[in-house]
């Protein structure tokens, strides 16, 4: 986007609407998309753009799917290309792309939106090697497991647990003191030093 005039179409989805979390993945990404939605070189056809109203109840996959028939019917049947889509995690993504194929994205080697997810589902990690989904995020089981071990040991033997934030989260009571863990990005680029070479998926679950 820094480097291209655009304009390029983009659709947004938002997850469950009672979930917090939902609410942190789409300021996150609106934080970096909203100045090119206010400048024009992202235009979002069907202009729902806000969390509610992008919103897919319970992390549905089959509404993800729902909605973006709606929207493909809606706002790109005349041949309007769509250039991108917000999903913040791989269920939304995987509705999304039976959506995008149902609609004629799998024929006759039409490319595929611009597809993000979150959580690097085997379905969505295969997907990104079909080039159907474009990226997902990593956010290793096996970390969250160790840091959570150790948090709870600490607690236990008395001691003051490794934290690294405490200005993030915040329960209407307190900043509640957290250890932030990195998430990583999963392209096709990387997929296999990251998921492979780890040893969090074997070569054979992609296949």
């Amino acid at each position: 986007l820094k480097n291209s005039s655009g304009p390029f179409n983009i659709e947004i989805f938002a997850g469950s609407p009672t979930d917090n979390n939902a609410t942190f993945f789409y300021d996150g990404a609106m934080s970096v998309l909203k100045q090119y939605i206010d400048d024009g070189k992202l235009i979002v056809g069907s202009g729902q753009v806000e969390r509610l109203e992008t919103a897919i109840a319970h992390w549905s996959r089959s509404g993800a799917e729902e909605r973006m028939m709606n929207l493909l019917n809606g706002y790109y049947s005349d041949g309007e290309e769509l250039h991108a889509i917000l999903s913040p995690n791989d269920g939304l993504a995987a509705g999304i792309t039976e959506a995008l194929k149902k609609f004629g994205y799998a024929d006759h080697g039409k490319p595929f939106p611009l597809l993000t997810g979150q959580d690097s589902e085997l379905e969505n990690v295969r997907a990104i090697l079909n080039g159907e989904q474009a990226m997902t995020v990593f956010k290793d089981t096996r970390t969250l497991a160790d840091r959570t071990f150790r948090m709870i040991d600490d607690i236990l033997l008395n001691r003051t647990p490794e934290t690294n934030d405490s200005t993030t989260y915040n329960n209407n009571v307190k900043f509640v003191p957290t250890f932030m863990c990195r998430p990583v990005l999963v392209t096709i680029d990387n997929y296999s030093s990251v998921l492979i070479d780890s040893g969090y998926y074997d070569i054979l679950d992609l296949q």
